[in-house]
Formats: structure tokens, C-alpha cells, sequence
């Protein structure tokens, strides 16, 4: 059990020597504008400059400047500088991890794999540089060729939430580098210090491949300054990362001037667990899916639809193997569950299951407060377990902590209803040995997600993989797969080799 936390002071130590390793000069980025909060004790570590609406301008003015030169420069070459970055991101994978464990409080083994990701989205993108594929398309015209090309988009607004500070930003930046863009950061206010490490490792990158300065530019502040990048009509894509709340925000007013959106926002997943579902595998996946990184993923296992002839003996599982869980300080090795980022979060979490306790709830285990004493400006839980008699409205929310709510189903079909009966549509998991149980579930009439997993959580979606979701998730696709045509334009090419000039569909206009 773990029962002390690292104090302040050792926390702002540990990241300023990170800082320095990836070679921020942090003399020159302080201020009084955005606190560099760490969650573990809740305290300020030191403060930052925040950048103007002026200033924002400014870094979308240099983007553009970049992208002027980047978008002719060949692909293979784009991608040589996405090679040296995911280099330099393995040298200092521990220092980033240290960076994202003070900042967003994940554990070390969370830390460390998210700083993979990016090593893992660069190594993917270095490949795409040399496959950005288009189309020949058979022309019915004689003497005619058809084909489609792919061209830089421009330059690309990442907003990025505080709960996976670096992998998103690597997600965009990495696959819009190789595509030709050039890209404008604003990361969340309480995680300044990793995209200020990632920016300066990139910079780095670009200055020994010969790439030109200013292909990455950080923007830190509020909301103010997002919507200076949202409401800008020089940046072509806004790729952004957060609540439904935010989403609506950002959605209509990026279409409004007719740009485009990549919008990853809320999940409330969910796994069914069937009869025939192995019940070691299904609590050993669902405890990490539900209760890794303190709940606070968009991926979060938040509702489990166990069959009712399994569901007694889920929960007793679920209850004992919650209990064992270390709550605690997350540089210590031992701890899997770190803390909530703020008290907001504590609120919502409290306010969540007091709704479902009133809706007729039962919370089998966890939900209280952990380590005050330790860290009174810190918000640790435990992860809590919920049965609920009904999905009532507050299980149809999304609330980003470690709640879990059970719910039980008689027959396949009421259980996929049930699965589809939230307005979020991000992850989804299925816990069967019938494979046509598994089928059914990826069918067209099955899941409604942009992911569905067979015999693994919601959460731990993979890079090749396009990531993101339906309904009120967005309906972005970043990372893998074909993502990547998100951040270039398309246009069809018609090539006469005739000699003279024949019209489409036939139309003679000749006299």
C-alpha cells in the first residue's frame, strides 16, 4: 500500500532536469501566465509566459512561411526528419516520461508506453512518406489517362488534452510532417512542459536534417488562444482532442469558414461479457481498461454488460482484484493508479456516483479518498465499482474518473441495445468464446464505435490502427490506417494524349 507521495520540491527538480535534457531553456519560457501544475501533489512547480492572440497569429504567420518551402520538399526527405525525431524520442524517452507523469500524473509503465507511441507513430510515418498512394482510374475517353494526387493540406492546429500530453500531439504531428504540413500546437494548460520538451526535440531534428525552422510552433495558454487557431482562415485543419463540450465549441465554428476538423472527443465504452466468456481474462483486461490512468482516458472501460448468469461472479472478481489495487504516488513503482488531475475531477466523480446511488446503485467497492493526509492538495481514489438496476442518465454520461458501472442483460440482442444506448461512440470491447457472438458484435446492426475489440478492453488501441469514434466522439480518424488522407487534398487529374479534343459522357460541342 502505498502511503507518502514525492514532495514538491523533488518533482520540480525532476522535471527541470528533464527539461534541460530536451533542451528547453526554461529561464526564457518563465512567466506569471499558466501555472506548471503537477497533480501528485496538486501544488504549482513554477509559472510560464502564455502567448497573446497576437502571438498566436504570429505562430500560424511562421507555420505558413515553413509549409511555403516544406510542401515541395519530397516526401522521402519529410520523412528523414520524422526518422531523427523518433531517434532523438527514444534517447529521451525516460526524460519525456518523467515530464508526462509530472503533469498528468500517469504511472510509469503508462508514462513510458506513451512515449512509445510516438516512437512508434514516427516509425509508421517514415514508411507512409513513401506511400502516399493515388489512384489511375480507366477514363472513357480515348487517348485519356484519369488519376488522382494528394497534395500538403498547410498548416495543422493540434489541440491536445492534458490525459495523453504527447502520443496525440506525435499522432498528428508525425503523419502531417510526412504529408508536407506544417504544424501549431496548443496543448493543454496543465501540461505545458511536454509540449514545450516535445517542440525543442523537433526543433532539433529539423536543424540537423536541414529542414526548415519553424515547422512546429507551441502556443500555450486558455481557450482564448485554441479558438485563435480555431477561428484562423490559415490553418486549414484543426485537429482537436477533448470533451463533446468542447467539440461543439470547435466543430461549427471551424466550419463556418469552411475548414476542416478532426475532432477525438468524449467515450463512454463499453464491454459485454457473455457466458461462454473467459472470466480470467475478462477481469484481468477490464480492471486495466476501466481503472488505468485513474479512468481519466477517452478510452476508459466506464460501463460492463455482464449476462446475468456470470454477473455475481464478475463482480466478486472485480470487487477483490479492485481492492488489491495500489493507489498512490505514480514515480513509485509499485502504485497502479495515480492520481485525478485537479479536485474538479474528485467533484465530478463524487457528484457521479452520489447520482447513481439516488438512481438505486449499489457501490460495491471504492470511491473514497485516498492519501489526504499525504497530499492534501492531491486527489487520489479508488477506483469504484457500481452496479447499477438500469442505464439511467448518469451512466449515459461520460464522467472522466474511475467509475465503473455494471449493468446485467438476458439476451444478445438487449445487450448490444444497451451497448449502443449512449450518445458517445469511441470503444467497445466483447468477452466471448462463441465466435458467432464475436461476429454479430463487428457486424453492421453490432457495435456502433470506431473500435470494437474481441477478448480486450476498450482501451490500448494500436497506431496502425485509424483511432477515434462515432456520435458525440466526432467522427475523426487520427494515427494509422488511412488517416493520413485527412491532412492532404486530393485532386483528380485528366491527361489528354489524343491529339484533339473529346468531351465526357459523349457531349459533341464541335461546329
Amino acid at each position: 500500500m502505498v502511503t507518502a507521495v514525492s514532495s514538491t520540491d523533488d518533482i520540480r527538480a525532476r522535471a527541470e532536469a528533464a527539461l534541460a535534457r530536451c533542451g528547453v531553456d526554461l529561464a526564457a519560457v518563465k512567466g506569471d501566465d499558466v501555472d506548471a501544475r503537477t497533480p501528485i501533489t496538486g501544488r504549482t512547480l513554477f509559472g510560464l509566459r502564455a502567448d497573446t492572440p497576437a502571438g498566436a497569429d504570429r505562430a500560424v504567420e511562421v507555420a505558413g512561411t515553413a509549409f511555403r518551402d516544406w510542401r515541395t520538399t519530397p516526401a522521402p526527405v519529410r520523412g528523414a526528419l520524422v526518422k531523427r525525431l523518433g531517434e532523438l524520442l527514444t534517447e529521451h524517452r525516460e526524460h519525456l516520461a518523467d515530464l508526462v507523469t509530472v503533469e498528468a500524473g500517469k504511472i510509469r509503465a503508462e508514462a513510458l508506453g506513451e512515449v512509445q507511441e510516438m516512437i512508434d507513430i514516427c516509425d509508421f510515418a517514415v514508411g507512409l512518406s513513401r506511400q502516399l498512394y493515388g489512384r489511375t482510374m480507366p477514363s472513357e475517353r480515348p487517348g485519356h489517362r484519369l488519376m488522382e494526387t494528394w497534395h500538403p493540406l498547410g498548416v495543422v492546429g493540434v489541440i491536445t488534452a492534458f490525459n495523453f500530453p504527447v502520443a496525440v500531439w506525435a499522432w498528428n504531428t508525425a503523419v502531417a510532417l510526412v504529408c508536407g504540413d506544417t504544424v501549431v500546437w496548443k496543448p493543454s494548460e496543465l501540461s505545458s512542459l511536454t509540449a514545450l520538451a516535445c517542440s525543442a526535440l523537433l526543433a532539433r531534428a529539423a536543424a540537423e536534417t536541414g529542414a526548415p525552422a519553424g515547422l512546429n510552433q507551441v502556443v500555450l495558454g486558455g481557450a482564448d488562444i485554441g479558438m485563435r487557431l480555431v477561428d484562423s482562415p490559415l490553418v486549414p485543419l484543426i485537429s482537436a482532442t477533448g470533451s463533446t463540450r468542447m467539440g461543439r465549441a470547435v466543430g461549427p465554428r471551424v466550419a463556418a469558414r469552411f475548414g476542416r476538423s478532426i475532432l477525438e472527443l468524449g467515450g463512454n465504452n463499453a464491454a459485454v461479457v457473455t457466458p461462454s466468456a473467459d472470466l480470467d481474462l475478462t477481469v484481468n483486461a477490464a480492471v486495466f481498461a476501466a481503472a488505468g490512468t485513474a479512468g481519466q482516458r477517452c478510452t476508459t472501460l466506464r460501463r460492463l454488460i455482464v449476462h446475468e448468469d456470470a454477473v455475481d461472479a464478475v463482480v466478486d472478481r472485480l470487487t477483490s482484484a479492485y481492492g488489491r489495487l495500489p493507489v498512490g504516488d505514480p514515480f513509485q513503482e509499485t502504485t497502479l493508479v495515480g492520481p485525478l488531475v485537479n479536485e474538479a475531477s474528485h467533484t465530478r466523480m463524487r457528484q457521479a456516483l452520489d447520482r447513481a446511488v439516488e438512481d438505486g446503485g449499489t457501490v460495491c467497492t471504492g470511491g473514497e479518498r485516498h492519501l489526504a493526509d499525504a497530499a492534501p492538495d492531491g486527489y487520489y481514489v479508488r477506483p469504484a465499482l457500481v452496479r447499477m438496476p438500469a442505464q439511467t442518465a448518469v451512466v449515459r454520461e461520460e464522467t472522466f474518473a474511475p467509475v465503473l458501472y455494471v449493468l446485467t442483460y438476458r439476451d444478445f440482442d438487449e445487450a448490444v441495445r444497451l451497448h449502443n444506448d449512449v450518445p458517445q461512440g469511441l470503444s467497445s470491447g466483447i468477452f466471448t468464446a462463441d465466435q458467432r457472438e464475436a461476429e454479430r458484435f463487428m457486424a453492421a446492426d453490432g457495435a456502433d464505435c470506431g473500435i470494437v475489440n474481441v477478448n480486450i478492453g476498450t482501451s490500448g488501441a494500436e497506431i496502425g490502427g485509424a483511432f477515434g469514434g462515432e456520435k458525440e466522439t466526432g467522427g475523426g480518424r487520427e494515427s494509422g490506417s488511412d488517416a493520413w488522407r485527412a491532412y492532404m487534398r486530393r485532386a483528380t487529374n485528366t491527361v489528354n494524349y489524343s491529339g484533339h479534343v473529346a468531351l465526357a459522357q459523349g457531349v459533341d460541342f464541335s461546329r
